[in-house]
C-alpha cells in the first residue's frame, strides 16, 4: 500500500543513511521497524500496576513576594537568587 506521512527530517535522513549502509530500500527499513514495534506488548498487556507518586514534603512555604501564578516573576526572582 502506498501512503504519506511527515516524518522528521532528521528521523529521515537517518533512515535514509541506514538502508543504504545495508543496502537496502527505505521501505524494508521502515517495514521491519514496524514490525518490531508493533510486536512489542502494549500498555494494556502490561499487568503491573505503576508506582504511586510519593509526595515529599518540607515545613516552610514560599518567600514573600514569590507569586508563583505569575510565571514571569518566578523566573525573575529565581535569576537573582543565584
Amino acid at each position: 500500500m502506498k501512503t504519506t506521512m511527515e516524518i522528521a527530517d532528521v528521523l529521515f535522513e537517518a533512515a535514509k543513511k541506514r538502508a543504504a549502509e545495508l543496502r537496502e530500500p527505505r521501505r524494508a527499513l521502515i517495514e521491519r521497524g514496524l514490525r518490531a514495534e508493533l510486536t512489542r506488548p502494549g500498555p494494556s498487556a502490561r499487568h503491573r500496576r505503576p508506582e504511586p507518586i510519593r509526595w515529599v514534603t518540607v515545613i516552610g512555604g514560599l518567600p514573600a513576594g514569590l507569586d508563583i501564578a505569575d510565571r514571569e516573576a518566578m523566573h525573575d526572582w529565581l535569576r537573582g537568587q543565584r
